[in-house]
């Protein structure tokens, strides 16, 4: 792939690569100290995350790294139990990846109902809007964090202002550069030519370092570290992937692509463990990186790639120069990524969607922005599943009619599953019909295991009051598991359906 780019798309990836890496370093730095640990834990884990999926993973243009969703999780783990805790945690979280991956999950990330996916999004983005505003606060006399005022304040709007502006404005002059990084750059060489005094990257913390080294965490390896780190490990697994699968989703839709989870898995799962053995805090997807590149119009892996190296270079040799950078530039970065990641579209769809789908889409956003995005995430497929099967037990019905016999049929419609078991008992007059009754299954569709059941009790029912029942048109795999009702199924090899339903017994 990188031997078959023009030069165009060359030019594109690698300074998309560059804007890329000037907006995660206060990124990685800000999570770092979330979670307790030095900026460097946070840059290292930016360039060995980055660089891995990015050769390795299976939706290029995604950018991954250390991310804030993560570094909630591990502040309690290192606050508790040290930084070396939180290495081999993060070692075990990419081995459960890993697992992920092999065991082929993937896959179910489709599953994701649209209104979460919008939930999604939106949250996330203005999460990353309102996160920008902790810049705007400074240390007091009293070491106490507070809002800025006065000039200092007037400078961060101004160079904030006008970073967000040449971002828009850029474009109708060239295209050849990216807008984002022109504006990183007019604005930090104003600041750096006037003299203005205002907060950089320098005092967030500083970049210097060396190459990471390989080393074995710290810790005793018994069932009690165990017991400590798997919970932490799974969760941050399971906050990881969920931000990444969806994130390649997103990408998937906004560049008419086809990303591969799987793959995708297997890479951050081995990023992941990789970095825990030299010194970094884990990492996954960043949605807003990542807007920042597919905005750029950089889909090839160099993006990724370049990233990383340019990162690794900051801290090596440049980290003089980038600690000069206006953190007042990066924010105004960051908006625009949050105006241009947030679905305005979905807005508009009030009043013209059901409202359950409303409701979906604006829990998952509201819990991603109070809570945690593994928990919105979860909490909204399975609101949209109760929703989905409370709809659908509501439209089981049937047409009831008697033949030349006197007998009386009844032509089921609607899916029989657990949630319209009772329903369906309720479509039937037991007591008042006659000794023969035909159920004809011809329309409707047999699910699972209490559907099954739920046939069984109505015959019963039958039986003991001395009535006859025929059952027609259900499929061989029905009859398999029935009980009671098993004499009743008259069976026709033409018309019988062929599906099988969803049951534990049927393996």
């Amino acid at each position: 792939m990188l031997f078959t780019m023009n030069l165009s798309d060359i030019k594109i990836n690698l300074l998309s690569g560059l804007t890329v890496a000037l907006a995660m370093v206060p990124e990685a730095i800000a999570f770092a100290l979330i979670a307790h640990v030095s900026p460097l834990t946070g840059l290292y884990a930016a360039i060995i995350v980055c660089l891995i999926t990015s050769l390795f993973g299976g939706r290029p243009g995604m950018i991954s790294g250390a991310t804030g969703a993560l570094a909630v999780v591990m502040v309690a783990l290192v606050a508790r139990h040290g930084v070396e805790y939180l290495f081999a945690t993060v070692v075990l979280m990419g081995c459960l990846q890993t697992a992920f991956a092999l065991l082929r999950l993937g896959k179910y990330i489709r599953m994701v109902p649209y209104p979460v996916m919008l939930g999604f999004v939106n949250g996330l983005a203005i999460v990353i809007f309102v996160a920008q505003f902790g810049h705007f606060k400074e240390l007091n006399t009293e070491g106490i964090k507070v809002w800025m005022t006065g000039t200092s304040l007037y400078t961060m709007l101004g160079l904030t202002g006008l970073t967000v502006a040449i971002i828009y404005l850029f474009p109708k002059l060239t295209k050849a550069i990216p807008s984002s990084l022109a504006s990183i750059f007019i604005v930090s060489s104003l600041v750096i030519f006037f003299e203005l005094d205002t907060k950089t990257v320098g005092d967030l913390g500083s970049i210097a370092g060396d190459i990471p080294s390989f080393r074995i965490p710290d810790i005793v390896y018994d069932l009690e570290t165990l017991k400590v780190i798997f919970p932490y490990a799974f969760l941050l697994a399971c906050i990881g992937l969920i931000e990444t699968l969806l994130t390649l989703n997103l990408i998937d839709d906004m560049t008419d692509t086809r990303g591969r989870p799987n793959k995708e898995s297997m890479a951050q799962g081995f990023a992941n463990i990789v970095t825990g053995f030299f010194g970094g805090m884990g990492g996954c997807a960043m949605i807003g990186q990542s807007m920042i590149n597919i905005n750029n119009g950089a889909l090839k892996r160099l993006s990724g790639i370049s990233t990383a190296v340019f990162l690794a270079s900051f801290i090596l040799f440049l980290s003089e120069w980038i600690e000069l950078i206006p953190l007042a530039a990066l924010i105004g970065v960051m908006f625009v990524v949050a105006e241009k990641t947030f679905e305005w579209g979905s807005l508009r769809l009030f009043g013209k969607i059901p409202k359950e789908d409303i409701f979906v889409g604006l829990l998952v956003g509201g819990v991603t922005i109070i809570a945690d995005l593994a928990i919105a995430v979860i909490l909204g497929v399975i609101v949209s599943a109760l929703f989905f099967a409370w709809n659908h037990a509501k439209r089981i019905q049937v047409r009831s009619s008697f033949n030349e016999k006197g007998w009386k049929t009844y032509e089921l419609e609607g899916t029989l599953f657990f949630a319209s078991t009772q329903n369906f008992h309720e479509l039937f007059s037991i007591k008042k019909d006659p000794k023969e009754i035909v159920i004809d299954f011809k329309r409707s569709r047999v699910a699972d295991h209490s559907a099954i059941m739920a046939i069984d009790n109505l015959a019963n029912k039958y039986k003991i009051l001395g009535k006859k029942l025929h059952l027609i048109h259900l499929s061989p795999d029905c009859l398999e598991i029935l009980d009671t009702a098993k004499s009743m199924v008259e069976v026709n090899l033409v018309e019988d359906p062929k599906y099988h339903i969803a049951d534990d017994k049927l393996g």
